[in-house]
């Protein structure tokens, strides 16, 4: 419930001045700091440093600590965020050959400086929002005593910076089927609502009943026309699957996003970057190794040194995924498909090694160049398979959303493999949190679990 409430910005009183300022705050703070750095030691802010503020803007918005933690949590959250940022620019520096561009002095000066203003300037924001917070306090009413009224009342409570102050409910049933929480802050029944807008002062009343109870909200929303609050509609979307929800409009009319991509806008490019950049350089630096891999399986086995395979991409379209062949075999997958197992006498002894180390994956660097992939996404699985389980497994598509990965949050959580519902029911439930929660942050941490699992991996046969 709190992580439904939390993902979807309604708009309203719940954003104030501070918040807003939080959700940029990093970025700002890391952006001017670098600025100031580079000035310090007499240097330019010029393109590479651009690039850099982008980059780090990505991977710093929104700030994560709040403003209401405790001062030691706080502290740990912001250097713990930092050092993460500065471990991926690293890497895509020295992936990308662009540590050459910069005044190391100047950024290693900046990249100790800059947690320590992030630290001093979240506590002055929490100063900020507990002073807004107490002067501009609102009182709400919440219609209706159910699942997501208790999470918005939680919410408030474990927010005072929201400046939002928790009056009371009102609701039709009898006290009896109310817990005793709910008993005790019941001001009365929904056809009282008007006089007790005024009894009680309130500033803002959230409606929390189902989307069926329609003819009763216009029946409330007529009634409070004779008062001043503020009026809230909370729409119970947890019975929805939500993937990347929130609020949106359409050239004024506003429109509630159930399942979309991630990927919009500046987080799509961001995300494109990063995948030439990284594939680029992969194909450059692992050129020796992928040769002496296609020799070892021309010499072994007859057959094409790459295999081509039919398979779903983004918005479920075909696309070709490239790999070097492993196996005696070179199946589409488009009819029907075989899922190898261990000891697998189609597999060759080539096949098996390069299996074990995830080498019969790289060519898909080519693919991500192409764009047909992505570095990190869910994995694609042959035509066949696709078929069979999205009839199964609900929600099996929206996987397809974004371009199919070389790597996934799946697969770093242990389920690479296996043929059988059960684990691709787990497999597409972690493909799908996937989505609720890209940042490029997670993408960075996929990679860096992938790296220590490419040699230790047990379902890599």
């Amino acid at each position: 419930m709190d992580t439904t409430i939390r993902s979807l910005p309604l708009g309203g009183p719940s954003q104030t001045l501070p918040e807003a300022i939080r959700a940029v705050l990093d970025s700002t703070v890391a952006i001017a700091s670098l600025w100031a750095c580079m000035k310090l030691h007499g240097g330019q802010f010029d393109r590479p440093e651009i690039v850099l503020s982008l980059l780090v803007f990505a991977l710093t918005f929104p700030s994560k600590a709040n403003a209401y933690q405790r001062r030691r949590a706080i502290v740990r959250d912001v250097f713990a965020s930092w050092a993460l940022t500065c471990f991926a620019l690293l890497f895509f520096g020295y992936a990308g050959r662009f540590l050459g561009h910069f005044d190391l002095q100047a950024i290693a000066m900046w990249a100790l400086v800059t947690p320590v203003v992030m630290v001093g300037a979240h506590f002055g924001l929490a100063r900020i929002a507990h002073n807004m917070a107490i002067d501009k306090a609102r009182k709400v009413l919440v219609v209706g005593v159910n699942p997501i009224a208790g999470g918005l009342v939680r919410k408030m409570r474990a927010a005072p910076h929201l400046g939002l102050q928790f009056a009371g409910f009102i609701d039709d049933r009898a006290e009896t089927r109310l817990n005793s929480d709910s008993r005790k802050h019941l001001l009365g029944r929904i056809d009282e609502l008007s006089a007790l807008v005024v009894q009680h002062n309130i500033d803002v009343v959230y409606i929390t009943l189902p989307i069926s109870s329609h003819p009763r909200i216009m029946a409330m929303l007529n009634t409070l026309r004779d008062t001043t609050a503020s009026i809230y509609f909370v729409p119970d979307v947890t019975v929805f699957d939500l993937i990347q929800a929130r609020v949106d409009d359409v050239d004024g009319i506003p429109v509630l996003a159930v399942c979309e991509t991630p990927f919009q806008g500046v987080h799509g490019s961001l995300k494109r970057l990063m995948d030439v950049v990284l594939s680029a350089g992969a194909l450059v630096a692992l050129a020796p190794v992928m040769a002496m891999v296609a020799m070892a399986i021309r010499l072994e086995s007859p057959g094409p040194i790459i295999f081509r395979q039919r398979r779903y991409g983004l918005d479920g379209r075909d696309i070709v995924v490239y790999k070097f062949r492993s196996m005696t075999v070179t199946e589409d997958g488009d009819k029907q498909y075989k899922q190898v197992t261990v000891g697998d006498s189609r597999v060759t002894r080539v096949g098996r090694l390069i299996r074990a180390t995830s080498l019969d994956e790289l060519p898909q660097f080519v693919n991500v160049l192409q764009g047909r992939m992505s570095i990190v996404g869910p994995r694609p699985h042959a035509v066949a398979v696709n078929e069979h389980y999205r009839k199964l497994i609900s929600g099996y598509m929206i996987r397809h959303k974004v371009r199919p990965g070389i790597t996934g949050w799946a697969q770093v959580n242990g389920y690479r493999g296996g043929d059988d519902i059960n684990q691709m029911r787990k497999r597409i439930e972690f493909d799908l949190e996937y989505l609720r929660s890209w940042t490029l942050r997670l993408d960075i941490y996929i990679l860096l679990r992938t790296v220590l699992l490419v040699f230790r991996d047990a379902k890599a046969y």
